[in-house]
């Protein structure tokens, strides 16, 4: 295995603590545990106790964090190929690219599953898994080279996440929890080819075929917006499963912007309105989110 030793003289301990954490994608983890949190507030049964919950956070994080970590480990190469990426620490050699690494990944997974299924339970420790076995194996090693499906398969792992949240209050996971779980599968396609329309320069000449890359930025646009339709008509499913007006009006107001922000992308597919449904999706599902939670407080 080939491996990189370039380390900038110089670095302070600062700048070295910042390299490192910068390769677990903390804000993707903080987001992913956010569904996961959600995903234990609507799930109906006992109220879980303080600790559960910390465990809960803590593990989908790791594992998340671990997920995030062997991505960038997997593909330095190719991220000095984009300007999004070219700056990661791996990529830079700010860190050395070494096997010790993956140890780390190892040990922080094992820990983030073990902890669920001892303080949750063996259904919540396997959603644990399956999210960053997703994301690290089956959307970056087996994926993401190969199809333009790659982000459609590889958005599971953040469904996994409302799925584990569920879990650790009933493993028998109802409906409503499986629906946020489809909300989140659906809504990871748009999100992501949106970001891929508006950088599809690098996506291309790192060789990564995103949907832009395959099929055009005219008709990948006109597939972001039907697949954002898509995740707005499923998003009202769960208020025929018990999910009550203050997810209503989140679910509505979200996914309209997201809507409309998607159309004006289909009509106009140039950087400026890619990026204007990328964060649009960051607001449907933070409203979604949001209100999934607070209507599940107040029932």
């Amino acid at each position: 295995m080939h491996t990189t030793t370039l380390k900038p003289a110089g670095r302070s301990m600062g700048q070295m603590t910042r390299d490192v954490v910068s390769l677990f994608k903390l804000r993707i983890g903080v987001l992913i545990m956010i569904t996961a949190l959600v995903g234990m507030a609507v799930a109906p049964g006992p109220a879980p106790s303080f600790v559960q919950v910390l465990i809960l956070a803590v593990s989908v994080l790791l594992a998340s964090a671990s997920a995030g970590a062997f991505n960038q480990y997997v593909e330095y190469e190719s991220d000095r190929l984009m300007a999004r990426t070219a700056k990661r620490a791996f990529a830079t050699g700010a860190l050395p690219h070494h096997p010790a690494w993956l140890v780390l990944m190892a040990v922080l997974l094992a820990g983030a599953v073990g902890a669920a299924w001892v303080a949750l339970n063996g259904v919540a420790a396997l959603h644990v898994f399956l999210g960053a076995f997703f994301y690290g194996v089956v959307y970056t090693l087996w994926l993401k080279r190969r199809t333009f499906l790659n982000i459609v398969i590889g958005g599971l792992a953040g469904s996994f996440a409302v799925l584990a949240g569920a879990a650790a209050v009933d493993p028998a996971l109802g409906p409503l929890p499986w629906l946020l779980a489809l909300v989140l599968f659906l809504w990871t396609p748009p999100h992501f080819w949106s970001l891929a329309i508006a950088n599809r320069d690098d996506y291309a000449q790192a060789g990564v075929p995103m949907l832009p890359v395959v099929v055009g930025p005219e008709r990948a646009a006109r597939t972001v917006f039907v697949s954002t339709v898509a995740l707005f008509v499923a998003s009202l499913l769960p208020l025929a499963y018990g999910a009550g007006p203050v997810y209503a009006v989140g679910a509505l107001a979200g996914g309209l912007h997201f809507v409309h922000k998607s159309w004006l992308l289909a009509r106009n597919p140039v950087r400026a309105t890619a990026m204007g449904s990328f964060f649009a999706s960051l607001v449907q599902l933070s409203l979604l989110l949001v209100a999934a939670c607070i209507d599940a407080m107040l029932r």
